[in-house]
């Protein structure tokens, strides 16, 4: 049985416990209003690139650029995949770790077999876990959430499509955590080449329609495209790092809440022992008190 000075340590651990995560969770509800003023701003930029892009698509279909064309054997994929550089932040890892593996062992199981499978790993949680896995891991960007910069999807998709024009990918796709609130997340896997058009484009409504291009068609497009790649990865990105931060949040306050629980509980046995030590002292002082007398 533990005594008092063992469950009155175990209080004062879970006590200290408790203040990092209170500290914690105050650290990621700071962060995460400047992490969502930052999403927000870059959906609307996102989607509407995405619609002219998309528009573009449907109204010039005599430019053949390799950015559209679905090529009909897919021998080699690539897999961008975005955790986070940190734990302490309930399943957020954990899910896209799961989404991953499930869309290779479903999907890509094949070019995973003949090594035409790469992994471009962002996030230092991603990195650690296929790294032991016998994945090759083409490109792995740790540590970039510190110290998020536009450029880095800049450089980023660059190379990829770089690699995808020259036939290295025929295929490329994104796995991340996309925020929805600060207690839940979606999980989003995205194929980013072949550009695909949106869903809700009207290709009747569009062709239809009389454009006059300024300058021609084939400069707007070529234009448009390195840009609409680059603010879909940075967009994914700030995505990613607000989930994140509202999971990591989340999973803090919860911390908080059973450390207190369980300082509740520890208090409870720790009242219960004392008042046995106490009344076990009493019981023995009567009983020398009454052997006394008896003498």
């Amino acid at each position: 049985m533990a005594t008092l000075r063992d469950i009155k340590q175990r209080i004062n651990g879970v006590k200290g416990t408790q203040k990092i995560t209170r500290a914690m969770k105050m650290v990621a509800a700071s962060r995460l209003r400047r992490a969502q003023e930052n999403m927000m701003r870059s959906r609307p930029y996102s989607r509407k690139i995405a619609e002219v892009l998309s528009d573009l698509m449907l109204i010039t279909k005599d430019l053949h650029l390799p950015h559209f064309e679905q090529r009909e054997n897919i021998e080699k994929v690539a897999i961008v995949v975005i955790t986070a550089d940190r734990g302490l932040c309930g399943s957020f890892n954990v899910n896209i770790i799961k989404a991953v593996e499930h869309e290779i062992e479903n999907t890509y199981s094949e070019q995973k077999e003949k090594g035409n499978l790469s992994l471009f790993l962002i996030g230092k949680k991603g990195v650690d876990y296929f790294a032991k896995r016998g994945i090759n891991i083409t490109g792995s960007y740790p540590g970039i959430f510190s110290n998020l910069k536009f450029d880095f999807a800049v450089r980023f998709m660059t190379d990829i499509t770089n690699r995808y024009i020259n036939g290295e990918f025929d295929k490329v796709i994104l796995i991340s955590n996309e925020f929805k609130s600060v207690i839940q997340q979606n999980l989003v896997i995205r194929q980013i080449l072949p550009i695909l058009p949106l869903e809700s484009s009207s290709e009747e409504s569009k062709e239809n329609t009389d454009y006059i291009y300024e300058p021609d068609k084939e400069t707007i497009i070529r234009t448009l495209i390195p840009r609409y790649l680059n603010v879909q990865l940075w967009r994914a990105l700030l995505e990613s790092y607000a989930a994140e931060l509202g999971a990591r949040m989340t999973a803090m306050d919860q911390a908080t809440e059973n450390a207190g629980e369980m300082i509740r509980e520890l208090q409870i046995t720790y009242n219960k022992a004392r008042q046995a030590s106490i009344t076990k002292e009493i019981i023995e002082i009567v009983s020398g008190a009454n052997a006394l007398k008896e003498e």
